[in-house]
């Protein structure tokens, strides 16, 4: 298996631009990745436990961005040997010393031998792609026999629930919506995931929901996800008002300081094994 970086023009991975992703630019953007990762990665990670993503390796974590969850990863599964790709060789620079070699390539064409890898882990990827079919067929290719295909999604209609809830906010989640969809992306392919991974020829497609709430975070850690500054981009675009930022800024401030404020966040992890392996089916077998 190739473990050197592979040199490509670096690319945009879809809707995901990272530098124009949130205030603050590159830097921003790597540090709300980071944010994100601590927010939710132990949940995450205890279903792909469970599903066995971490018993065979190597692992190929496609779309590793800045290695946040690499890291996490090789910290949390020392054992376990990663691989971290992305598109984007100046965001993927930064996960040098994730304790993973980083691999430079489209999800789509990866610069990979069939069947070289046990696992893969598809971390927030699917939601920017244009057509995720390609990206899925690849992954089967370089699956072994029996290895596993992990995906880590969300869908904005199934997003989480708040406490107090500001129905003003409606236009401004549509307008982030509609940016995405407008440059490539799906921010519902949630609850299209199952199917997806059944048509591209995986086996044992098994859904399994996480929540992560500031019952057990600070309502703070949940910046990433409910601030304002991923919206100032969409000021500078044009696809966001003034106006609509000053109030989401006004309304996550109110958010924070109410006592009895409450707040869960949704998401999904869908995984299939290539078929051709042992049966380990139903929830493969512990």
């Amino acid at each position: 298996m190739t473990t050197s970086p592979v040199r490509i023009e670096a690319g945009r991975a879809g809707s995901y631009d990272a530098a124009n992703t949130t205030w603050g630019g590159l830097d921003g953007e790597v540090a709300r990745l980071e944010a994100q990762a601590a927010l939710s990665f132990d949940e995450e990670l205890r279903i792909l436990r469970d599903l066995g993503l971490t018993r065979a390796g190597p692992l190929l974590e496609l779309g590793a961005g800045s290695g946040a969850v690499t890291r996490r990863l090789r910290a949390a599964e020392p054992a376990l040997p990663v691989v971290a790709a992305d598109i984007d060789t100046v965001l993927l620079a930064h996960a040098a010393g994730a304790g993973a070699p980083l691999l430079a390539g489209d999800a789509a064409r990866l610069p990979l031998r069939t069947g070289c890898v046990g696992g893969v882990l598809l971390r927030y990827v699917l939601q920017h792609v244009a057509d995720p079919v390609p990206v899925l067929a690849e992954a089967l290719r370089v699956l072994r026999p029996g290895g596993v295909l992990a995906v880590v999604e969300v869908d904005s209609m199934l997003w989480g629930l708040a406490d107090p809830m500001y129905g003003e906010l409606g236009s401004v989640h549509q307008a982030m919506a509609a940016a995405q969809r407008d440059a490539g992306g799906d921010r519902q392919i949630g609850r299209k995931l199952t199917r997806l991974l059944r048509r591209a020829g995986f086996a044992d497609v098994v859904l399994r929901p996480f929540a992560t709430t500031n019952d057990d975070r600070p309502t703070d850690a949940f910046a990433p996800h409910l601030g304002p500054e991923r919206l100032v981009p969409l000021v500078a675009s044009g696809a966001l008002s003034m106006a609509q930022l000053a109030l989401a800024a006004d309304r996550w401030r109110r958010f924070r300081a109410d006592p009895d404020a409450w707040v869960m966040l949704l998401g999904f992890i869908v995984t299939g094994t290539a078929p051709g392996g042992p049966d380990v089916s139903p929830e493969r077998k512990q």
